[in-house]
């Protein structure tokens, strides 16, 4: 199969669960600890062997790009003060010259609207897509994970994991034929299902590697569920004329679009740090344990 290189990243999304940080930040930027959440997306694809990143971006989202990008200021204080530790961490996250772009999705009209956004970029070969809330803690990264079995496969998969069954109108399901290990053939997929009408409890999170046929879908701009053009209704029409598997992938996921989440997050993110476990045991313990 062609070797995965191409990444894209949506966010382009308001935030608007954790404002009022998000007015002025996006979210993509809030930080697990010492790094944004988009940094760890990143260096979760660099991981997996991806070479180009697109950023479908919107209004307010110019501190990514800053990110991303050369801080003369800071290097050289860092520099000049012999912070070399920290001069090193400043540039050991970013992508080489020429690897990122950058586009508009000028209305916000779901994540498969965004995907397509960056139909220029992608041409006719495979890609990943990283929803940045997202974020899995694992020995090997997930995004990994997923291109070395679809090495063997091919086709579009999806990570999943098992939900329960009253939260499954929050996800994309899986309508599944078998099961084989880690991973899950399907023969459909539905956008948010109530819990009765769900066809499992098996729901896409955010981590994709997806064929070009899968733009070729988008490009009908079809609204689905919540008025949103679907990434989910645009991989299921090509279900039957691509592989469609699952991967339920080794690790654990945290869904930092929600404030629970998104702590829940930072304190397992800390405890797994040398530098910062033994403290963050302490404010544990100091604040009544863990639960």
């Amino acid at each position: 199969m062609p070797h995965v290189k191409k990444a894209i990243l949506p966010v382009g999304g308001l935030g608007t669960r954790f404002l009022p940080a998000t007015k002025a930040m996006p979210k993509e930027m809030l930080p697990i600890v010492d790094k944004p959440l988009i940094q760890y997306a990143v260096e979760e694809a660099r991981a997996a062997g991806i070479e180009e990143f697109i950023f479908v971006t919107g209004r307010g989202k110019t501190a990514i790009e800053d990110h991303f990008d050369r801080s003369w200021e800071l290097e050289q204080t860092l520099q000049s003060r012999g912070k070399t530790a920290l001069l090193e961490q400043a540039l050991a996250f970013m992508p080489p010259p020429g690897q990122i772009a950058y586009t508009r999705q000028q209305e916000p009209l779901g994540l498969g609207h965004a995907v397509w956004c960056a139909r220029h970029s992608i041409g006719n070969e495979p890609f990943a897509v990283l929803l940045a809330d997202d974020l899995i803690q694992a020995e090997s990264p997930c995004l990994a994970q997923m291109v070395d079995a679809h090495a063997e496969l091919g086709g579009n998969m999806v990570a999943v994991m098992d939900v329960p069954r009253d939260e499954t109108q929050r996800y994309g399901i899986l309508d599944v034929v078998e099961e084989d290990g880690r991973l899950v053939r399907a023969k459909g997929l539905v956008e948010k299902p109530s819990p009765e009408d769900a066809p499992s409890t098996l729901s896409i999170i955010g981590r994709y590697i997806l064929q070009p046929e899968v733009l070729q879908e988008l490009d009908r701009q079809e609204v689905g569920a919540g008025g949103e053009i679907q990434l989910t209704d645009a991989m299921a029409r090509t279900i039957g004329r691509l592989p469609f598997n699952g991967y339920r992938f080794e690790g654990r996921r945290y869904d930092c679009g929600d404030k629970a989440g998104f702590l829940e997050a930072t304190v397992a993110f800390a405890l797994a740090r040398d530098d910062l476990g033994e403290a963050m045991r302490d404010i544990i313990a100091r604040n009544g344990g863990a639960s």
